[in-house]
């Protein structure tokens, strides 16, 4: 009965670090892809291929593989993690005030992007490219938002961690 429980709250805290790092892994392609989409086009291609339609794309694109990679990554690390690792990194992730400031800073750079981008480019480019393209282009900017208030004086609280017993 209590590795059952144990097994189903394994389950749980790698469920929710997957998640979380699906997340992280769609911050950090959206954020790394498009300078490395013009920094390809522009040297291999020239100034002229370079589209509205074609970057937003690759934006969208560098996400969703990023959202795959971190998902796998994670899924792969916690399946050979102890119970108590996991549980003990579910409970840093769930308390890192920085983390947490950033994907709501990427969240909102998400959805605001992912409304102007098909208001500001609209002949340019596809529907599907200008919303998921947009929402890959503010999440870049919400995390690079984040990062800004970071560096100037405005660091998110600290939490103290709450010590759980671990049975044995």
């Amino acid at each position: 009965m209590a590795s059952e429980v144990y097994s189903a709250a394994h389950a749980a805290d790698t469920e929710l670090l997957v998640r979380r790092s699906m997340t992280k892994g769609y911050e950090l392609f959206s954020l790394l892809t498009p300078p490395a989409y013009i920094a390809f086009v522009l040297a291999r291609k020239g100034r002229g291929h370079f589209t509205a339609n074609r970057f937003l794309r690759a934006t969208w694109v560098g996400g969703a593989v990023g959202c795959i990679s971190g998902g796998a990554f994670e899924y792969v690390r916690s399946a050979n993690s102890s119970e108590a690792t996991v549980t003990a990194r579910r409970m840093r992730n769930t308390y890192d005030m920085a983390s947490l400031r950033a994907d709501d800073h990427a969240t909102i750079g998400a959805l605001l992007s992912a409304i102007l981008t098909p208001a500001v480019l609209w002949k340019r480019a596809g529907t599907v490219n200008l919303v998921l393209g947009g929402a890959g282009v503010g999440s870049a900017l919400g995390l690079l938002t984040h990062y800004g208030r970071t560096l100037t004086g405005d660091p998110p609280p600290t939490i103290q961690i709450p010590e759980i017993p671990v049975p044995e």
